[in-house]
């Protein structure tokens, strides 16, 4: 069966009646997945439920190592294989909603909605289920990617691709909530979404002494000031200004005594560049910078540079899935234009791998409050799950290139 935009419209329209048919127990999914969240790589509870969900429909599923699963359904030799990916993390910050689901949790909450992620996936899941034979029919498979530890750097993604979750993929779609935008609407765009983001920790130690005589002493209060006020300007020299680097310090430590040069101070911060490439070609400058401008002061220094996530970047061909489907499922003016972030995103690795898209999600009650994401009081409109799911699962069927 080739596939034509009449059939592809068609399946949409069913997938999304089955969405809609299947909201409330979505609903019930995500209300559980917020009371009982869990942090990074230790997501068995969530990784359970999810599994149990699946089995049911009659989708099998293999496990990941540790927490996390992969399920498929459609043909084992498909001509198209899409993938859709959910996170199934939490985050360590106490929950401030007041919501009758809030977290059970002491301190650990879904603040950057990691549970409308993996009720939207899983509702996409068990709407595509009912339609396995029209995917046989069109030699189609959909595979379901929910992936651990998006949190933390290294995240989960690297597992998913490590465990050749992503082989024989060749598209790959995820959403991620956008407390900044109505439900109803996804924030689509071409190219690059977010940001890459590192750490880099400095650590400086030396001779210390009293303040009287810092002649007599390796300076690493000073060392360390001007590493903190000089690599951002380095940077902002070395590389392109339109990359959009940006080094932000967040913790510096050094001394307890006004009187006295201590011997080791330290400080963290993140980088943040929206260029892929200027990402790269920054790994080769940070260390040898960092190095020269403490050299005067004769100082000990090691540098922590831990390379976090690239910028997510959609693919065009991706992107016209995601538009395509949104206008059919969810509404005629539902796609709405959305800038790039600061923010980082470990599905920016699979994206590496392969191409495909992220959609920004909203999920703010028109005329309602905006929230900020990684906050404890992050609520959204849980009408933002069967949207997510609808768009998900219309992306997933509609085949790369044009259509008869």
């Amino acid at each position: 069966m080739t596939a034509t935009t009449s059939s592809i419209q068609t399946l949409i329209d069913a997938l999304a009646r089955d969405v809609t048919e299947l909201e409330p127990e979505l609903i019930a999914h995500r209300r559980h997945f917020h009371q009982h969240p869990e942090i990074a790589f230790n997501e068995h509870g969530t990784t359970e439920r999810v599994h149990d969900a699946l089995t049911a429909a009659g989708i099998a599923t293999r496990r990941l190592d540790g927490t996390g699963l992969v399920a498929e359904i459609g043909p084992a030799q498909p001509v198209y294989r899409s993938a859709l990916r959910a996170d199934l993390d939490a985050l360590p910050i106490p929950e401030r909603t007041g919501l009758e689901f809030a977290s059970r949790t002491a301190n650990v909450c879904h603040a950057c909605g990691h549970d409308v992620h993996t009720s939207a996936v899983l509702g996409a899941a068990l709407a595509l289920k009912r339609h396995e034979e029209q995917l046989e029919q069109m030699r189609t498979a959909v595979r379901f990617i929910f992936q651990p530890a998006e949190e933390v750097v290294p995240g989960g993604a690297h597992n998913v691709i490590d465990e050749n979750a992503l082989d024989g993929v060749d598209r790959v779609f995820a959403v991620h909530c956008d407390p900044q935008i109505d439900v109803g609407t996804v924030g689509l765009a071409v190219g690059p979404v977010t940001a890459a983001c590192d750490g880099i920790h400095v650590m400086v130690s030396g001779r210390g002494g009293h303040t009287s005589r810092p002649h007599l002493t390796q300076d690493v209060v000073f060392a360390l000031a001007k590493i903190i006020s000089e690599l951002p300007a380095v940077i902002s020299r070395r590389l392109d200004p339109r990359a959009g680097a940006t080094l932000v310090w967040g913790e510096v430590h050094a001394g307890n005594a006004s009187n006295v040069i201590p011997a080791v101070g330290e400080a963290r911060g993140t980088l943040r560049i929206l260029d892929a490439q200027a990402w790269d070609d920054v790994e080769a400058l940070i260390e040898p910078t960092i190095h020269q401008i403490a050299a005067p002061y004769k100082v000990h220094v090691e540098v922590r540079h831990v390379r976090g996530v690239p910028p997510v970047v959609n693919d065009a061909d991706a992107i016209a899935a995601l538009s395509r489907a949104s206008l059919r499922a969810v509404g005629e003016h539902s796609v709405v234009p959305t800038r790039q972030s600061m923010g980082g995103e470990d599905f920016s690795w699979m994206l590496r791998d392969r191409p495909g898209a992220m959609a920004r999600l909203g999920t703010r009650t028109p005329g309602g409050a905006t929230f900020e994401l990684h906050q404890g009081d992050l609520v959204v409109d849980e009408r933002a799950i069967g949207i997510g799911a609808r768009l998900l699962a219309g992306a997933a069927v509609v085949p790369p290139g044009p259509l008869a």
